[in-house]
């Protein structure tokens, strides 16, 4: 028998790990780097986005949030999502996704461009809300 998902919803998203990628992060290597290495890897254009807004740079900020999250919608389609449903932040491979939606709601706001915001708030809200709150600190 099939396992059933009780809640009626999309079973949780889990995109597959970079290995590469993520261990180049970790290592310290500039994200730049691994951006241009691995442009498909969301964390690395969420790293980025986060660095770029400490910095003042809000408009570059938004650009690698959106590029982030754009790659990361792409990974998400791939590994089956249907434009809806969980992408838990416990996953540690959802994360550079995540983090690059709140990158581009807090860049979004920070130019004026508030509807784009909310719906970004949102869109993190529903698809995690541990996301949420981790990111919100």
């Amino acid at each position: 028998m099939e396992p059933q998902n009780l809640l009626g919803g999309p079973a949780p998203t889990e995109l597959p790990d970079n290995e590469e990628a993520r261990q180049s992060l970790e290592a310290g290597v500039d994200p730049f780097e691994v951006a241009a290495r691995f442009p498909a890897y969301p964390a690395a254009w969420a790293e980025l986005a986060d660095r770029a807004f400490g910095k003042g740079d809000v408009i570059e900020s938004y650009a690698y949030a959106r590029t982030g999250y754009h790659r990361g919608l792409d990974a998400l389609r791939r590994a089956g999502w249907k434009g809806h449903g969980p992408i838990p932040w416990e996953h540690p491979s959802n994360q550079g996704f995540l983090r690059a939606l709140n990158a581009l709601a807090r860049a979004a706001a920070a130019i004026g461009e508030d509807d784009e915001a909310e719906r970004c708030r949102t869109f993190l809200r529903d698809s995690s809300p541990t996301a949420a709150e981790v990111l919100a600190t």
